[in-house]
């Protein structure tokens, strides 16, 4: 690594990065670049997936952390390392760690989804479940450094962390040459600074765009101050991007080189995540789909041919199904309504009716029958259908205005 002299801030080289990839050689898969026609239709240019998600661990983190704890003393060694993470980290400093001989402990918050705290257990791992954020585990784990003498490994604040990441970066240049532009999801910034890093060196000409969930997007307003900023409460479903404040190596290094930041919503998020595994058959994490959710917000804004990052494929299977619901929902094919009939017998029976004839596949109902809204002769459905899209779920609307129901929601 080498150093800052406006700050004493170590930063990042090319050197740095090559050496990164020498020494993840037969560790990290160099995983494969997949073409969308979908994406590439909507761009107007060709769009490749780089398919992180199907490394191993199941995402990037797992370069940097084997970079780092490579990197490591002897005696450094011995201590045994600690981190903190909700999923993707923990596994990749406890896969990194086995394959390095060394003691690794993580620190994974109370409601950590159980996949993943038993993914980094059967990675060797000693897991210590404290805290009910990512915050208060942090703290703990550093507790713990400090009364051990364990070697904290950050998620993205270090250079050899950020050394490992770029190497993501040579993969895209040798698998796609002809590349434009690379878009890549951003938390706390070791990735985007690693790629970057890399991309800008050997090729000045591509851009580099990241992507922030809208509500946990720190890096914006870091980036017009002019330093890292801190955001309360960050909200967004994609944990792996779900950061309050910029890491200072990176964030130096995204604030040079990367052209562009953009954030994406909720429902784009969902929306994505579907998409990719409807059209490209890739399970991938909300954090992993928010470069295909830029591309989706805004598809003729990228200059191709465009290489989209999807950084992992870590997700609990509930919070998929409830993700896939929500993407439904955004694309206009799930549609959860209420409205009043009457009640009388057969109503129900003549509700259902008129949804068959416009087509619309009924998932759940719920009949209301006693509620104190509702008059003597009234009762209430609620109805979750599967629709065909925005144009259906209008069709299906006026279909039962139509019909004489009174729609409420």
């Amino acid at each position: 690594m080498s150093y800052s002299t406006a700050d004493s801030l170590p930063t990042v080289t090319l050197d740095d990065v090559r050496g990164a990839q020498k020494m993840l050689s037969g560790v990290a898969r160099m995983t494969a670049m997949e073409g969308s026609r979908h994406l590439s239709g909507l761009v107007g240019a060709p769009v490749h997936l780089k398919c992180e998600n199907l490394q191993r661990t199941g995402s990037f983190k797992l370069r940097g952390a084997y970079v780092r704890i490579a990197g490591l003393l002897p005696e450094e060694r011995a201590r045994g390392v600690v981190a903190a993470s909700a999923g993707n980290h923990a596994q990749g400093v406890a896969h990194a760690s086995s394959l390095l001989g060394v003691r690794s402990t993580v620190f994974m918050p109370v409601g950590a989804p159980l996949p993943k705290v038993a993914a980094t257990r059967d990675y060797g791992a000693e897991v210590r479940l404290h805290g009910q954020v990512v915050d208060e585990t942090l703290a703990a784990a550093q507790e713990y450094a400090h009364e051990t003498g364990a070697v904290f490994i950050h998620p993205f604040d270090h250079p050899d962390i950020i050394a490992g990441q770029g190497t993501v970066g040579l993969e895209i240049l040798e698998q796609c040459p002809e590349v434009r532009t690379i878009v890549v999801g951003i938390g706390g910034g070791g990735l985007a600074a690693g790629i970057a890093v890399a991309v800008k060196a050997l090729r000045p000409d591509v851009k580099v765009i990241g992507v922030q969930a809208a509500g946990a997007a720190a890096y914006p307003p870091s980036l017009a101050a002019g330093r890292p900023v801190s955001i309360p409460y960050p909200a967004t479903m994609a944990d792996g991007i779900k950061v309050g404040r910029p890491g200072d190596v990176p964030f130096q290094l995204v604030e040079e080189l990367v052209d562009e930041v953009r954030t994406v919503s909720e429902d784009e998020l969902s929306s994505a995540l579907l998409l990719c595994l409807e059209r490209a058959k890739l399970v991938v994490e909300p954090a992993g789909a928010s470069p295909v959710a830029a591309l989706l917000s805004d598809p003729r804004s990228f200059e191709g041919p465009v290489v989209a990052l999807l950084s992992g494929g870590n997700v609990d299977p509930l919070l998929m199904q409830r993700i896939l619901r929500h993407g439904m929902a955004a694309a206009g094919r799930y549609l959860s309504l209420r409205l009043r009939l009457t009640d009388r017998p057969g109503a129900l029976a003549t509700l259902l009716g008129v949804l068959s004839v416009v087509d619309a596949n009924v998932l759940d109902v719920s009949h209301v029958r006693t509620d104190p809204r509702l008059g003597l002769t009234e009762a209430e459905v609620e109805l979750h259908l599967e629709t065909k899209g925005p144009v259906h779920c209008a069709e299906v609307g006026a279909a039962l205005r139509d019909a004489g129901y009174l729609v409420i929601d």
